[in-house]
């Protein structure tokens, strides 16, 4: 969701020189407004969760869709519920499972709290291969890693996670209740190698730490630290001043939406202030900013007293497509291997679609709404995730599924006033129809 924003000193953690870094977008991102956007509206929708002691402390965040290869009409979604776990879902968006988190010994000390996940595909286990979900674990910094059997008495998810699995970013306890821990996460499994990995951010800072998933004793999972890097969080304007994006005192512009393209292992990281990265998912060269926010270049001043930012005049250097908070980027791949980089505006209630052709220096393509199909069910605001399979499902979705975050949604009954949150379903092909058009 949106945080409040404080102007940070000028600091670039990857040196003097990132600082130095001429950031670039395509052309056409600072012309003139679009025309208006097209709208898809969902097919159904996750029951309300409420993140309130009565709710459970349930606040949806990121879904993700695994295909059951053998009855795609039992397919699944899995979701976090942040302080709630996870929520697994079937086609009819009706909860087939409910996860808590691992709980605390000491209750001073951050509860368990499901921020993003991700699936692997096939994962050697020394128990065999199986289909698993990663999930980052904000409260405990670490990833928890579940399996997934669609028939499996008692729900499809099996926790795997080796009891050894170690904190993230933290140094000890007294770390992680600060909450500087992981937060944003997508998986990716290397075509040359056939190791997989997660991908992890940085809760208020802008590290990206690449973790290898590995296999344990007694059909267990646990990860181990190849490497991490840090985005800038200081910005050279064309003007020649120093930017950095409003934020509370001590935050750093934060990285939560990530995607991996398998095809050419190209991660892009939205860092929510700033705009979309594009870079090696192994870490292991300088990232390109492909888009900016609108927001971008914007000075501000945090006021204490209300925890708001006041915006200064806009200098004109931010992009045109999309609205802080960047947030859910997927991957939607097409028939034919080319397709687009999908990415919430959590600003402006929209969606960016840019082609994920390299050559093509990820040119926007367009974007979406998506709106009221009713009075009952509503559509996505303020989207925190999102998730799309291009893949027959079922006779629900033969042509796939796209799973969007409601962070304003109405709850079905009517009767319950309540901040709620949930899930939205939306036939992908209904969205590549308007698309097409």
């Amino acid at each position: 969701m949106t945080r409040h924003r404080t102007l940070r000193p000028a600091a670039l953690a990857l040196g003097t020189a990132l600082a130095a870094l001429t950031l670039a977008v395509p052309a056409e991102a600072h012309g003139p407004a679009a025309d208006p956007l097209p709208a898809v509206t969902p097919r159904a929708e996750t029951p309300a969760l409420y993140d309130d002691e009565a709710g459970g402390n349930a606040d949806a965040d990121d879904p993700a869709i695994w295909r059951n290869a053998n009855d795609p009409d039992r397919s699944l979604v899995i979701a976090t519920a942040k302080e709630a776990g996870l929520r697994v879902y079937d086609l009819d968006a009706r909860q087939v499972q409910a996860i808590e988190p691992p709980s605390t010994a000491d209750p001073d000390d951050a509860p368990g709290r499901f921020n993003n996940v991700d699936l692997v595909t096939g994962l050697r286990l020394s128990s065999g291969r199986a289909d698993i979900a990663v999930t980052s674990d904000r409260g405990n910094d670490r990833l928890r890693i579940y399996r997934i059997d669609r028939d499996r008495p008692g729900g499809p998810l099996t926790d795997i996670t080796d009891p050894a699995a170690a904190p993230i970013f933290s140094g000890g306890q007294d770390e992680i209740n600060d909450q500087q821990t992981a937060y944003g996460l997508a998986t990716w499994t290397d075509r040359t190698t056939g190791r997989s990995y997660a991908l992890v951010s940085r809760r208020e800072r802008t590290s990206i730490a690449l973790l290898e998933i590995t296999a344990t004793a007694g059909g267990k999972a646990g990860y181990r630290k190849v490497r991490t890097l840090d985005l800038p969080s200081s910005f050279r304007l064309p003007n020649g001043a120093a930017w950095s994006p409003c934020a509370e005192p001590g935050e750093l512009p934060q990285v939560e939406g990530m995607v991996v393209d398998p095809a050419n292992g190209m991660l892009y990281a939205g860092q929510e202030d700033v705009g979309i990265w594009r870079l090696r998912a192994d870490l292991t060269a300088a990232p390109q900013l492909v888009d900016k926010v609108r927001e971008y270049g914007v000075p501000g001043v945090y006021d204490e007293e209300t925890e708001e930012c006041t915006a200064g005049t806009d200098p004109g250097f931010g992009g045109s497509r999309i609205s802080a908070d960047v947030e859910g980027l997927t991957l939607l791949t097409e028939s034919d291997g080319d397709g687009y980089v999908l990415s919430s505006s959590q600003g402006d209630n929209t969606f960016a679609l840019y082609d994920r052709e390299l050559g093509d220096d990820n040119e926007y393509e367009g974007g979406f709404r998506v709106t009221s199909a009713s009075q009952t069910l509503d559509g996505s605001e303020e989207c925190d995730g999102a998730a799309v399979l291009n893949a027959p499902l079922g006779t629900r979705y033969p042509r796939g599924l796209l799973v969007v975050q409601d962070g304003h949604n109405t709850s079905a009954d009517g009767g319950d006033d309540r901040e709620s949150t949930g899930f939205k379903f939306v036939d992908l092909g209904e969205l590549m129809d308007r698309i097409d058009d």
